[in-house]
């Protein structure tokens, strides 16, 4: 049974040598069949304050490594039952003594056995007549490496429980986001016919879990249906948190009690008054429609959103849109409505500027006028179907599946 050598106290220099090593004391273990040899050099290593065990031959050797998981092994070539290389082999086959460091003692310094040596697992050689100052020079050396590699598998334990956590509390936002976003997507209009001969579709693509682009349409009275479309500046958390405080305030109630109506230029008027530019400079741009069912009326105003467009059964594209600030950047700016017939046939089309700013691989803008052009493609595909060939458009265009910003298209129909 290999135990600890306990030699006479080493000198104050000694101790002074070992106690600075950033583990302290070293674990070595000395596999050789010789007696005196080992013996010697166990004295010499304990007597510096190491803890020294010893084995006699290389299945000993082995064993003893695999039980008391020395620091450094010094290991004679020459031995029975198994040599000094094959020892080497069998060590390094086990991934737990990876930082094990492995000195082979041979009488023959020849470089094609220092070279096999090298290749069965040995860190380092030494000669049977290399003197002391030599012997303890690469033990130090030895005992430095497995410092070193200890210090690099203790940073890759450290790294690989930091990024297990990290992973974990990802997981939980990631959880937290998806739940998040379930709820900012019930406040979504649901899609079909919403009153007689008004089919309603859309397709929303966020950047991220959350988006701050939102839409609704929804009822204002018995006879009007509100529609709109905003953008809060930014994507993710906040942006989607600022959008969602906005729809609250265009609930119908709301607007009844605050603004009054529900004209457009009231409504975007009051929001202009009631959310200024932020101190980061957070703002909206805002796109409201009043949609008369009797008169099919479509009362319009914007705030710095141009993705509006009417296209008729027949005809040319109208713009629905309007010169003016977003929403905050001048708190006293009057804002007004515009208005338009639809007639049976006509699509209306709300279009956040992720979509038709989609880029290329080269960097080129698929742009409003590609996104007209494919609307007015799709002219007499069914609705919901025209919007998903429009955006199957634009991710063809950028030879991407995901936005780089919120991405949202909103479908209007009045039945022909």
């Amino acid at each position: 049974t290999a135990k600890p050598h306990i030699f006479d106290p080493p000198t104050i220099a000694q101790r002074d040598a070992v106690e600075a090593m950033p583990d302290g004391p070293a674990r070595i273990l000395l596999v050789d069949d010789d007696p005196i040899s080992r013996k010697s050099l166990a004295r010499r290593l304990a007597r510096l304050g190491h803890v020294v065990f010893e084995a006699v031959d290389g299945r000993a050797g082995v064993e003893t490594a695999r039980r008391e998981s020395p620091d450094l092994v010094i290991v004679d070539w020459m031995m029975p039952e198994m040599d000094g290389p094959t020892l080497c082999e069998t060590i390094r086959a086990d991934p737990k003594h990876c930082s094990m460091q492995l000195i082979l003692m041979t009488a023959h310094d020849q470089p094609k056995q220092i070279a096999e040596g090298l290749a069965r697992g040995a860190d380092d050689f030494l000669s049977k007549a290399a003197s002391s100052q030599e012997i303890m020079a690469r033990v130090q050396a030895g005992l430095r490496t497995h410092a070193l590699v200890r210090e690099l598998e203790h940073a890759r334990d450290s790294l690989g429980k930091s990024y297990q956590l990290l992973a974990n509390q990802q997981e939980k936002l990631d959880s937290e986001l998806r739940s998040a976003a379930r709820f900012v997507t019930s406040l979504l209009p649901p899609m079909g016919s919403w009153a007689p001969g008004v089919q309603v579709a859309w397709q929303y693509l966020p950047s991220l879990a959350l988006g701050g682009d939102l839409f609704n349409v929804t009822a204002w009275g018995t006879q009007d249906l509100g529609v709109y479309i905003l953008d809060a500046s930014g994507h993710g958390v906040a942006a989607a948190l600022r959008a969602a405080s906005m729809m609250t305030f265009l609930r119908a109630d709301s607007l009844v009690r605050q603004v009054g109506s529900y004209d457009p230029g009231a409504i975007v008027t009051e929001m202009n008054r009631r959310f200024p530019l932020s101190s980061d400079g957070d703002y909206f741009t805002l796109w409201v429609g009043t949609f008369n069912l009797t008169t099919r009326e479509l009362r319009f105003c914007t705030a710095g959103h141009s993705g509006a467009i009417m296209i008729g059964s027949e005809g040319a594209p109208v713009p629905l849109t309007q010169p003016t600030f977003p929403i905050g950047f001048q708190s006293d700016t009057i804002y007004t409505s515009r208005a338009v017939t639809l007639n049976p046939g006509d699509r209306v089309f709300l279009c956040s500027d992720g979509l038709f700013e989609a880029r290329s691989p080269v960097g080129e803008m698929w742009g409003w006028e590609r996104l007209e052009a494919m609307l007015q493609s799709v002219g007499n595909v069914p609705l919901n179907d025209a919007l998903q060939e429009t955006v199957a458009s634009a991710r063809q265009w950028q030879q991407a599946e995901n936005f780089s910003d919120d991405a949202a298209l909103v479908g209007l129909e009045v039945a022909g």
